[in-house]
């Protein structure tokens, strides 16, 4: 039985690895979508869209803009990620 050499490198790997990029830049984008969704509701709350009365403080703390940014970030750092090369390293 002869062994592969750590050079060469499977096409189906990187295959393998395009596919599990594709999915966290996807996911990526989802997060930053609901961080948006997150602020601008909690904006809209702040404005009384959804009738009288402030949020919470709480809220404001946990739920509201700084929610919404940590979304906004990770997605953001997920769906930055580099390419996957075709060369192995």
């Amino acid at each position: 039985m002869v062994a592969k050499k750590a050079t060469e490198s499977n096409p189906n790997d990187f295959e393998r690895s395009w596919r599990i990029h594709r999915r966290l830049v996807r996911l990526g984008q989802v997060l930053m979508i609901v961080g948006a969704i997150v602020a601008a509701t909690h904006w809209l709350a702040h404005l009384e869209a959804f009738g009288p009365g402030q949020p919470p403080g709480w809220v404001d703390l946990v739920a509201g803009y700084p929610t919404g940014g940590l979304l906004l970030v990770a997605g953001l750092i997920i769906a930055g990620r580099k390419r996957p090369s075709k060369q192995a390293r």
